[in-house]
């Protein structure tokens, strides 16, 4: 594979042009940017970067002329793998990228706060914004990144909700007793209340082959996933426990190259990065009921879990929510205030908590 470049000019200066807009074209500054993940482009949040983000940037910068960006795109592994753009984006590797969070807790700790409070709201859209203001309202995230040497841009959340797909039917809660289960990241705590089931921690393009060769007998990931990486294949049934939406990606750039950048860039770049988390979202939403169609077209069978059986499983599970705010607490961080402040936005949106995570902090 090879690195795809752009730039925010269609092509260079057209012959017959006249001398003065020639002139102009050549005041512009032209900035290279380096924009970097670890999984392919075929994943929707790749995609979308290099289709939506990429082009409004060009598009907002070529409103007042004075910036253009010549991008340098590198996915799927070129120059890192999907747990290494935190620690690419550090060293410089690439200028902008997208941070899978959920492989970094102990680096990015606040960044786990939807994953440690499922079985509450199915909405990415909710709780991307939730998150985000979380960000605004507390320093926490930020001070996490700047630590990794970079600057955070907005949160974002590629999945309606995490379901449960198997090599064997579930259909009840005791159905996962036992079972060896692919996830990633804090989601694997899910299963610490159910006898014998064991996490397997995997990346997204792992998923497959943990699958089919029985490192796992079923995984921990969303419909849309499903469908791109084909687990009908090896995984043709899904329980639907509606277990929740999770922010677990994070758009970054690193900051001695945001130091560089002129204010007007910066000022771009925040802004898209919004506009590129709620577009993300709103696609995850958009595309969940049309994935699963396509999961059972592609030969999937689904159970949806009863709401006694869902009300079980969480109140099975430790509250890793309490003991993700006491740690936050001990390490001098508002780790309780942010739990509690993220409940009451999901509960002022209209989501209430099959279990109330913050109700039992001490």
């Amino acid at each position: 594979m090879t690195l795809t470049r752009r730039t925010a000019l269609a092509a260079g200066v057209a012959m017959g042009l006249s001398t003065a807009l020639a002139g102009a074209a050549s005041a512009q500054e032209v900035i290279p940017m380096t924009a970097i993940d670890g999984y392919p482009e075929r994943s929707m949040w790749v995609a979308e970067f290099s289709g939506f983000f990429i082009p409004r940037v060009d598009e907002l910068l070529a409103e007042s002329g004075n910036y253009e960006i010549n991008w340098m795109e590198a996915y799927g592994g070129q120059i890192v793998k999907p747990r290494g753009v935190l620690e690419g984006i550090k060293l410089g590797l690439g200028d902008i990228g997208i941070v899978t969070t959920i492989f970094h807790s102990s680096a990015l700790p606040s960044q786990g706060i939807s994953a440690v409070t499922p079985f509450i709201s199915a909405d990415a859209r909710v709780v991307a914004q939730a998150v985000d203001e979380i960000a605004l309202e507390f320093p926490q995230m930020n001070a996490e990144l700047a630590a990794e040497n970079q600057v955070y841009l907005a949160t974002g959340v590629v999945l309606d909700s995490y379901q449960m797909f198997s090599t064997q039917p579930i259909n009840s809660l005791s159905d996962l007793e036992g079972l060896k289960v692919a996830g990633a990241g804090y989601n694997l705590r899910y299963l610490e209340g159910i006898p014998g089931a064991a996490g397997v921690r995997g990346g997204l393009p792992n998923f497959y082959n943990m699958l089919q060769t029985g490192v796992t007998e079923a995984a921990m990931l969303w419909p849309e996933a499903a469908v791109t990486f084909k687990i009908a294949e090896v995984a043709p049934y899904m329980l639907q426990a509606d277990l929740g939406a999770v922010n677990s990606k994070t758009v970054t750039v690193n900051a001695d190259y945001w130091a560089s950048l002129p204010d007007e860039v910066k000022e771009v770049l925040s802004a898209v990065a919004l506009e590129y988390r709620d577009h993300v979202a709103g696609i995850a939403m958009d595309r969940a009921a049309a994935s699963l169609e396509a999961y059972v077209e592609g030969g999937g069978t689904v159970v949806e879990m009863s709401a006694e059986e869902r009300q079980a499983w969480a109140n099975s599970m430790p509250n890793i929510a309490a003991e993700w705010a006491a740690n936050l607490d001990n390490a001098g961080a508002p780790g309780s205030e942010m739990l509690v402040a993220y409940m009451d936005k999901l509960a002022a949106a209209g989501f209430t908590p099959l279990r109330d995570w913050a109700a039992e902090l001490e």
